[in-house]
């Protein structure tokens, strides 16, 4: 393995971002490109479309999209009592977590007879998106389903990309209407998210597009999320990736573990290690190669490990600088006392703290939700909840008495801006009561 160790101090400013920049935006470009035509074809054509884009990227010929009702009923015959108990735990700590996120509706009054609320409603129609492009993701579809079912949507569908054969894989239809939606449709990629976006006399069109997925239905999110006539969109939540922060006491066997974990995802997904232990770095690599063997998507796993990156600093305050500039997805803390840094931590998707939490055990069933931001978007996005799921509105009413008391305060600042509509609206109230 040719991975080497780069020291930060020794980087000017232009290194420091090089080495922290993503290995997807590189093309973004010609992402950006590919997935225009792509949703300009699903726009102008429909299920002819996505008809020929499915079998063209995922090598299926789809006559009907919709998962039937025999196809949902044979899935579960074809997993083992082990597999169907472990859907069902990840099912229930991941409800167990997400009940509680449920908005309380708020209700002031900010002054004698001036009283204000918000209310919160579930967004009527919502898509979710569950990738299946290296692997099957079934833990997806349990992170996105529960909290639309508890939020309560009144229309549910799932997109997922078929198999060869054209079925959906078991373990996913399964994990889907188990945790609540049973409108599931085969097909995957910047097709699906376009479908579900603008509608197709298969798909229906919806409100919201919620789900991770690779560099090409991340850029579909961010198309289709600028377009009036497409769809909102939960977050930018792309190619998987990881930090970890260790030092001198951290076990090299369990970080190693912790970047091929991420590293597996795809060749797109992107693993970083900052320490303040040159040594750890130095048996980290060592432990790369001898897992990396062991694995079933070692040469997926090699391909990604082409662009981590191990960054070596003086500090664990640095290394918090570093980790809150880079804000990555997942963040790991095998220091001596992990705890202590949490305070300064701001800008992560999700943080494992301590030796015996691996980034695995979020994926699947700890009960938080993998749906994170990625590329760096954990500055100003959070990782996916109840809240997502739903809109609030605001609501307002005064009593004749309320009106008098705000009543001059209005009329006034309508006064600063010109607006004398505004301040006529109040002002013929009360000269009527008076």
């Amino acid at each position: 393995m040719t991975l080497q160790p780069t020291s930060w101090s020794e980087l000017d400013e232009t290194r420091r971002s090089a080495l922290l920049r993503r290995p997807a935006v590189v093309q973004d470009a010609s992402v950006r490109a590919d997935t225009a035509a792509i949703i300009a074809a699903v726009r102008e054509r429909g299920d002819a479309a996505l008809r020929e884009l499915t079998q063209q990227y995922d090598g299926a010929v789809i006559d009907e999209f919709r998962v039937s009702n025999e196809e949902i009923a044979a899935a579960t015959t074809q997993l083992t009592e082990e597999q169907l108990d472990a859907i069902d735990l990840a099912i229930t700590n991941v409800r167990c977590f997400h009940e509680p996120q449920r908005p309380a509706p708020i209700l002031v009054e900010t002054m004698p007879g001036v009283v204000c609320e918000r209310v919160s409603h579930a967004i009527d129609a919502v898509g979710l998106y569950v990738p299946a492009g290296t692997a099957p993701l079934p833990s997806a579809a349990i992170m996105l389903a529960v909290p639309a079912t508890i939020a309560g949507c009144t229309t549910k569908i799932l997109c997922t990309p078929p198999r060869p054969d054209g079925t959906a894989d078991p373990a996913v239809l399964v994990a889907a209407t188990r945790a609540g939606v049973t409108d599931i449709f085969k097909v995957g990629g910047a097709q699906a998210i376009a479908a579900m976006a603008y509608g197709t006399n298969s798909v229906p069109k919806v409100c919201k597009v919620f789900g991770p997925g690779n560099a090409w239905v991340t850029s579909a999110k961010a198309q289709v999320s600028s377009d009036p006539d497409g769809a909102a969109i939960d977050m930018p939540a792309g190619p998987s990736e990881v930090l970890v922060i260790g030092d001198e006491h951290a076990s090299a066997e369990f970080v190693a573990s912790d970047l091929l974990s991420q590293a597996e995802h795809g060749i797109d997904s992107q693993v970083v290690l900052i320490t303040t232990c040159g040594e750890l770095a130095s048996k980290v690599i060592a432990e790369l190669d001898r897992q990396l063997t062991g694995l079933s998507r070692a040469t997926i796993a090699a391909e990604s490990l082409k662009h981590a990156r191990i960054i070596i600093v003086s500090d664990l305050e640095t290394a918090v600088t570093v980790s809150n500039r880079y804000a990555p997805e997942h963040l790991i803390l095998q220091v001596a006392n992990p705890r202590d840094l949490l305070p300064t931590l701001r800008n992560a998707g999700s943080i494992f703290v301590g030796p015996w939490t691996p980034e695995s055990v979020g994926d699947y069933c700890s009960g938080t939700n993998h749906v994170l931001p990625t590329y760096g978007f954990a500055q100003t996005y959070s990782g996916l909840g109840v809240d997502q799921f739903m809109r609030q509105m605001t609501v307002q009413e005064l009593s004749h008495e309320g009106l008098r008391k705000l009543g001059s305060a209005v009329i006034s600042l309508a006064g600063l801006e010109g607006l004398d509509a505004h301040a006529a609206a109040v002002t013929r109230r009360l000269r009527s009561s008076s």
